[in-house]
């Protein structure tokens, strides 16, 4: 590649970071992590998803040193997230054990357990509240207090923490596509090359992984007829799972290490032309972010589908979500590239003086 470094730029690089500094400082008062992490969950959320790391207290840090860019926070944290050890791997874990905050079905009405909204701005008006410009932190405190207060005393009558699957309603009836068990050791895209074609453990790390916006685009354009997929959601559910490592005393034993929060879509896709059972698209990532996993139980199915589509070539859509390399090579652009430009115009040049004495004989 034709490019060149700048020499003599050291002063004006130290510069420019500085004055990055007084960017990110503006304001009398700093602004507190815990802030962040906690009234900028859904963004805290997206970047640990997107980082493949999950640490509140950190994405919020990168948060801040970035001035809230999203590619920049994951960028900070995927970096810091390469310089930790593997001491453990965690035990497999399963959407059953979820302990539930919300979880929904646009498939049935009523299903067991219970239809459970739970936290969403599904059904709020997109209005701007003014009233938050004047917020206080007495008024805060006081709505929290008259919230809390009117929680139940009891749990009887709750809904339940865990439900069973949706979709094994279907399954019991033999209604869902049957799909052949893969028991191989899942593929690392964090620590080996992605080889294509992916297997479904690659495919679904590196879903996981892209950037949000990316997925939720490709998702639309296969919706909307660039694909085969016209998803119904079985099940969406949201809440904590319960992490463990063997005991290294006792393989039969456990350690609990802690809960991470996540959102996982099982959507119905319809059937397979000659096919029998209804195919099904599966999206699970870190923290609250419905449309996320719904846009990547589209993709998952569709990278299964053999037709002439964007969203049904695995090279396409697993090589160009990665939101540090797609930011990455487009921010290269920035450096400079003197070499390969010039080395254009000499060729322009010449090309058109050729013309000019052609048309001048």
């Amino acid at each position: 590649m034709g490019y060149v470094a700048v020499t003599g730029g050291q002063e004006a690089i130290q510069a420019s970071i500085q004055l990055l500094k007084e960017y990110r400082s503006k304001g009398e008062r700093p602004v507190g992590l815990q802030v962040l992490r906690d009234r900028m969950g859904l963004l805290i959320d997206r970047i640990m998803s997107e980082a493949g790391l999950y640490a509140p207290d950190y994405a919020a840090l990168a948060l801040k040193q970035c001035e809230g860019s999203p590619e920049e926070a994951v960028f900070l944290l995927r970096a810091y997230r390469s310089t930790l050890p593997r001491n453990y791997t965690s035990r497999t874990v399963s959407g059953d054990q979820m302990h539930i905050r919300r979880r929904i079905s646009s498939a049935f009405k009523d299903i067991p357990g219970g239809q459970i909204l739970g936290p969403t701005y599904d059904y709020v008006h997109r209005l701007l509240d003014f009233g938050l410009l004047e917020e206080t932190e007495g008024e805060l405190r006081q709505w929290r207090q008259e919230f809390e207060a009117g929680l139940p005393a009891s749990p009887e009558g709750e809904l339940p923490d865990t439900a069973p699957r949706v979709l094994d309603l279907l399954r019991a009836e033999g209604l869902i596509e049957q799909v052949e068990e893969d028991h191989s050791q899942p593929c690392d895209v964090t620590m080996e090359k992605l080889p294509l074609p992916a297997p479904r453990s690659a495919i679904l790390q590196t879903l996981t992984r892209a950037d949000t916006g990316f997925v939720s685009g490709l998702a639309y354009s296969d919706i909307r007829g660039f694909g085969m997929s016209h998803p119904t959601i079985g099940e969406l559910r949201y809440g904590s799972l319960e992490i463990e490592v063997d005991y290294p005393l006792d393989e039969d034993a456990a350690w609990y290490v802690g809960d991470i929060f996540v959102t996982e879509v099982e959507g119905l896709m319809g059937t397979r032309a000659g096919g029998e059972g209804i195919g099904v698209g599966y999206g699970c990532v870190i923290g609250r972010n419905d449309t996320k996993a719904i846009a990547m139980s589209v993709l998952d199915h569709a990278l299964t589908l053999q037709i002439d589509s964007p969203t049904s070539d695995m090279e396409f859509v697993l090589l160009h979500g990665d939101c540090l390399e797609m930011n990455g090579f487009i921010s290269h652009l920035k450096l400079p590239h003197y070499v390969t430009f010039q080395s254009k115009l000499d060729s322009l040049r010449k090309r058109k003086r050729r013309l000019e004495d052609e048309q001048g004989n």
